[in-house]
């Protein structure tokens, strides 16, 4: 069963139970058997809490009088997943792979993962978002067919009123399992501190492809003013993404700078930007038609 509680009464819960154990949300998930991610989204996303784990908890007795309702662990998908747009879907699972490990740098640079699982409510996607110009051509010709061919899924495109932003939005309560259950919770990825999973870290050609992605969405390549010099930047305001895109360079011998105003890091001699473009590369048409012509 999924437990219902008044208005933010399960994220107060869960931060008195923290508290109360003194551990971090690594050590408070563990405890839990779950993963940082799964917990982090009863925290973050409002995912309602199942009630296996709330009987365990030490306030149980002081929440039981918050609690509106219990609901069928498959509650979402009443009346034919009318409730819950492509909930029903059936799509492909990926396996670990190069391309896979690309659409997960993609998303953590210009993506988010929306789950809104409350009462007779229900939306479930990944989305990905640019500019409506200068990321249209990689948006449509490689970031959609990316996604379609990964997961067996249509990716629906919209451009957003009174802005200059291009979406890409697949539409599946699956795919969002899939990434939660894989430690990228869905929700603000800034709180969450989403960063780069270990078994991407860990092998250098998922750890390329996913630095691509992160690049391609959140990097950018200019030359240097009054220079005949050129730099990569990639900026970003989760620290631990940042220095995990950091230590991922350092790991796959590119040289980078410290991280500047805890936002930025960059490339600047030539040799390492070869270098990157030789390794990483880009697949965004407004990076990659700067770059290859210098070499």
């Amino acid at each position: 069963m999924k437990i219902l509680f008044e208005k933010g009464k399960q994220r107060e819960l869960l931060n008195k139970e923290k508290e109360k154990k003194n551990l971090s949300w690594a050590g408070f998930a563990k405890q839990l058997n779950l993963t940082e991610g799964r917990l982090k989204s009863f925290y973050y996303s409002g995912i309602l809490i199942d009630e296996d784990i709330f009987n365990n908890f030490y306030f149980k007795k002081d929440y039981e009088k918050f609690i509106i309702k219990k609901l069928n662990n498959n509650w979402g998908k009443s009346k034919g997943g009318k409730n819950s747009l492509g909930s029903l879907k059936n799509i492909k699972i990926p396996g670990q792979s190069e391309r896979l490990a690309e659409l997960w740098g993609i998303l953590l640079g210009d993506g988010n993962i929306q789950r809104t699982s409350r009462y007779k409510i229900g939306v479930y996607n990944i989305k990905v978002t640019g500019h409506l110009i200068l990321d249209k051509d990689y948006l449509i010709k490689y970031v959609k067919p990316l996604i379609e061919g990964l997961f067996g899924v249509n990716v629906r495109i919209y451009a957003s009123k009174d802005t200059n932003a291009l979406n890409l939005v697949a539409d599946s309560r699956k795919i969002v399992d899939f990434f939660e259950e894989n430690e990228f919770p869905p929700g603000d990825k800034l709180k969450n501190q989403v960063r780069i999973p270990i078994w991407i870290k860990k092998n250098p050609k998922f750890l390329a492809a996913c630095l691509r992605g992160l690049y391609d969405t959140d990097g950018c390549f200019y030359r240097l003013t009054n220079q005949n010099s050129y730099q990569i930047g990639f900026t970003n305001h989760n620290i631990q993404l940042l220095q995990d895109v950091r230590e991922g360079l350092i790991r796959l011998n590119i040289g980078v700078s410290k991280i500047i105003h805890s936002r930025k890091i960059v490339t600047t001699k030539k040799s390492e930007i070869e270098k990157f473009y030789k390794i990483i590369g880009f697949h965004n048409s407004k990076h990659l038609n700067k770059i290859k012509h210098l070499f």
